[in-house]
């Protein structure tokens, strides 16, 4: 089990890597972030895009939340954390690119679909993934008599769909839609088969942008 010497360890080699060797990478991040995409992912301690995607320091302005879900636009409500790092990545640093990262066996949705459809106001979480109540209802009635693992991971597609939707209400992010100076992309990590599908808007489906490796027995489940 990792500890806090552990976690302090690995940050002195990320400053043997980045500050004793490629010092030039934060010389230049010293000036600002211009990061070209804004990748909303779960907080699962099992998906952290950053490994995923390998990306480097800078170049993708990243915001985790509980399944990975994207509110709708409201106005005049409080604590819309999700909401302001989008407003930021997209009216002031631009990013021409917004991917919705969602992953198999996910904990929020399925607290979701083992949930009672009435949510306690004191109940932070219940709340949170009441966003996707729409995409379990869905999956209840197209699926009424499949086992929960077919249900859960059918949710779990359901709810990016629906996060894709909630993006293009919000009046910034629709004007650019519209100039072709933003697009928006949803992606499914299957991590018990190390695939990586992608949302065809054309199909309505999800579509293998890495397929699984050839010793692997890859489905999606529904």
């Amino acid at each position: 089990m990792a500890d806090l010497h552990q976690f302090i360890e690995g940050f002195r080699e990320f400053q043997q890597q980045y500050f004793a060797g490629e010092t030039a990478l934060f010389d230049r991040l010293r000036a600002g972030q211009t990061p070209t995409t804004v990748l909303i992912g779960c907080c699962d301690s099992r998906v952290d895009p950053a490994i995923l995607t390998q990306c480097a320091p800078g170049e993708m302005f990243i915001i985790r939340n509980v399944a990975n879900l994207v509110p709708p636009f409201e106005q005049g409500t409080t604590n819309q954390g999700v909401s302001a790092a989008l407003q930021y990545a997209v009216t002031v640093l631009n990013v021409s690119r917004i991917v919705v990262l969602g992953h198999s066996h996910c904990g929020g949705i399925k607290a979701l679909m083992d949930s009672a459809d009435i949510v306690d106001k004191d109940d932070f979480l219940g709340r949170w993934i009441h966003i996707a109540s729409k995409a379990k209802k869905r999956v209840l009635q197209q699926l009424p008599d499949s086992d929960k693992a077919v249900r859960y991971r059918a949710c779990e597609l359901e709810a990016i769909r629906d996060s894709l939707q909630n993006l293009e209400s919000f009046p910034w992010i629709k004007e650019r839609l519209g100039t072709d100076a933003l697009s928006v992309h949803g992606w499914f990590f299957d991590f018990e088969h190390g695939a990586l599908l992608g949302f065809d808007e054309e199909s309505g489906q999800f579509q293998p942008l890495v397929s699984a490796l050839p010793t692997q027995d890859f489905s999606i489940g529904i």
